[in-house]
């Protein structure tokens, strides 16, 4: 089955916040930095102990998911862009179909490839302005 998780985006906050969510919620949290990433990442000294990608696992596949933007990859909070829906199909073919349909007159960010974690990964923003990322784990 399909499971379709939120996504948070933060201006430098992603610990504090997923730290506050855990005492709420429970579940096991998984935090991984921007420092943690290739060299070739375009990101300043200063924003590499950032958090890129924040997981809280929790109960039946629900993950809570976010990190920070950071301004040295052209990034901003604003508000609208503070959150992205994820999708997490079953396999790449089936990824590739909802993206290809999902996408349709919107703005791919990311095509659909093995991402830098070792997913298959991709993000667009529909024709609506809805942000989405597809994650298949392989």
């Amino acid at each position: 089955m399909i499971t379709i998780n939120p996504s948070l985006n933060f201006d430098g906050n992603a610990e504090e916040a997923f730290n506050f969510y855990k005492t709420v919620f429970g579940g096991e949290l998984k935090i991984m930095r921007y420092k943690e990433y290739p060299k070739d990442m375009k990101v300043a000294e200063n924003e590499k102990e950032k958090i890129m990608h924040a997981a809280l696992q929790l109960d039946k596949g629900n993950i809570l998911m976010g990190g920070d933007f950071v301004a040295s990859m052209e990034e901003k909070l604003l508000k609208g862009n503070n959150f992205s829906i994820v999708i997490q199909p079953k396999s790449k073919e089936e990824a590739d179909t909802i993206f290809a349909k999902l996408s349709v007159g919107g703005k791919i960010i990311m095509p659909m490839q093995v991402a830098i974690w070792g997913d298959y990964f991709g993000m667009f923003k529909d024709k609506f302005g809805i942000e989405w990322q597809l994650n298949v784990t392989v």
